[in-house]
């Protein structure tokens, strides 16, 4: 049974996550594939956040966004790949109601705090390389504190904003969601009550939450190339580049995706095939971050030797 029977209205109880695929020669594997990717996402995550928090040489502001970055991208994939990878082993779509939208509200949150502090990431580059004399004066520890804690404020009010409209909702037809987790649009949409205010509140949230955040990384960069393109040496402006390539790497990717995703639902908004391509930006996003953010640093890189022991 779906429904349960409440002051004489009739109330869904669980919804049903079709997930990628219905096709049941496939989930072994999606399974497997979703697997691997969760494992890499969290061990390569969490041996960036080790590498910073050992090496006093990386206690700088820098790192210090790019370790609650890498904490923040553990949790974002694990409010929805953990039950998914469940329901296949167990060969149950069911997540209750609660579990729902207790999920809805830890995937904004973390997803908020994935978008909000690239801006924060932005910022810094920003101060480093417009005003590298004044940068120990401007980014000082309490400002990296207050940036995080603000992330965080901003992040926590937007998810239980939008988690409490879903609460006034009646959901009493097929709760069925096209998706493998509970995506905020579609659990939406598959409400029986009027959803005008939640449409209208998503809107504002993409527009000043996605769009704000968005407009402030490209001023960030425009100018961050103003002040390389001043740079009188080649040597100085690659030196410049370099310390921002990784993060722009990361930047391009997570609102590249996002941004492709959302195209596609408009196009195809209740399809198998949007639930396949938020894969990239709840999945392959997280997980590709611990190797962008290591490959092209060599501190990063003698970091990770040192906390695995190997010799340099």
């Amino acid at each position: 049974m779906y429904h349960k029977t409440l002051s004489n209205q009739t109330q869904l109880s669980e919804f049903l996550l079709l997930g990628i695929s219905e096709d049941p020669a496939l989930q072994p594997l999606i399974f497997g594939l979703f697997l691997s990717m969760y494992l890499v996402t969290v061990s390569g995550n969490l041996l960036i956040a080790l590498a910073i928090l050992s090496n006093p040489h990386l206690h700088t502001p820098m790192y210090f966004f790019l370790a609650n970055l890498s904490m923040v991208d553990v949790f974002y994939t694990t409010t929805n790949i953990p039950k998914m990878l469940v329901n296949i082993q167990t060969q149950s779509r069911a997540i209750s109601y609660a579990g729902c939208i207790t999920q809805t509200f830890f995937f904004l949150l973390f997803g908020s705090l994935d978008n909000f502090l690239l801006v924060v990431m932005a910022y810094d580059r920003y101060v480093a390389i417009c005003h590298p004399l004044h940068y120990t004066v401007i980014m000082t520890p309490s400002l990296c504190v207050q940036l995080v804690l603000m992330c965080w404020t901003i992040g926590v009010l937007n998810a239980m904003l939008h988690s409490l409209l879903v609460l006034r909702l009646s959901f009493c037809t097929h709760g069925e969601i096209h998706h493998f987790f509970c995506e905020l649009n579609q659990v939406v949409h598959s409400a029986c009550s009027n959803t005008f205010l939640n449409d209208l509140m998503m809107y504002l949230a993409a527009v000043l939450l996605v769009g704000g955040p968005l407009a402030g990384i490209l001023y960030s960069y425009s100018q961050i190339a103003s002040s390389i393109r001043a740079i009188s040496s080649a040597q100085g402006k690659y030196k410049a580049f370099s310390t921002c390539a990784s993060h722009l790497s990361a930047v391009s990717l997570f609102y590249g995706t996002l941004l492709g995703v959302y195209l596609s639902a408009s196009a195809a908004p209740s399809s198998a095939s949007t639930a396949a391509a938020s894969v990239m930006y709840t999945v392959v996003t997280p997980m590709l971050n611990p190797f962008i953010y290591s490959l092209r640093n060599a501190d990063i890189k003698k970091a990770l030797k040192r906390s695995l022991g190997w010799k340099s």
